[in-house]
């Protein structure tokens, strides 16, 4: 694997530095059973994984759930009890952000969910204070993932040019975002499936350990 040197390191957050998706995936269907629609815990998965919570709903309306107007807030209530809790750290990642952080290397969180629900599962395992104050939603700005905006101004708010920059993401509508915002991205396949990240990423791997390896550490 090829060592390659970056400024900066721009990470998604759940399925990449903490392991949250399954936690939220498994409400959302409860959810969703509860509200009288049938689905199995794999189309709520797939559902759940479709991007921002207004797409979600959008998505669960199509398949005939009644979700009252105010849904998307009283579900990340329900969310945000849960994953103060059931957060659990990716393996390797806290150990990475700090070999970065003593290699000099700038490094920041992009996410198209809320800062809130990210101040909760990083603050779980202990990385918010690392991390902080370059935190991000792309619910602050005007397009969510695929869309390159969060990763750009992850990387105007570090100082770093987008050609120094490296994302690691799990999902494929990440790293197009990625790959639009003019940087290298790596692909995180821990849980996601390689075959939908190896198309548009630089490398994909399956473990921090060769995250850090591809990043020369």
């Amino acid at each position: 694997m090829t060592n390659v040197i970056c400024k900066a390191v721009l990470f998604d957050c759940d399925g990449v530095l903490v392991e949250s998706e399954r936690v939220c995936a498994r409400l959302f269907w409860q959810d969703m059973r509860a509200r009288g629609l049938d689905i199995s815990k794999e189309e709520a998965a797939e559902i759940y994984g479709t991007g921002p919570m207004e797409l979600v709903a959008e998505g669960a309306i199509k398949r005939g759930a009644d979700l009252p107007a105010d849904w998307v807030q009283r579900f990340y209530q329900i969310m945000f009890a849960a994953l103060k809790t059931q957060t659990e750290e990716v393996s390797g990642a806290k150990a990475l952000v700090e070999a970065l952080a003593t290699a000099g290397i700038k490094i920041a969180v992009g996410s198209n969910g809320p800062v809130a629900k990210m101040e909760i599962t990083l603050g779980k395992v202990g990385l918010k204070d690392l991390l902080h104050p370059h935190i991000y939603s792309a619910r602050d700005l005007a397009n969510p993932k695929p869309a390159p905006d969060i990763y750009r101004h992850a990387a105007a708010q570090l100082g770093v040019a987008p050609q120094d920059c490296v994302v690691v993401e799990d999902s494929a509508s990440g790293a197009r975002a990625a790959k639009a915002a003019g940087m290298r991205c790596v692909g995180f396949a821990l849980v996601a499936d390689p075959a939908k990240l190896t198309p548009i990423c630089d490398v994909v791997v399956r473990n921090m350990a060769d995250v850090g390896a591809y990043l020369g550490l």
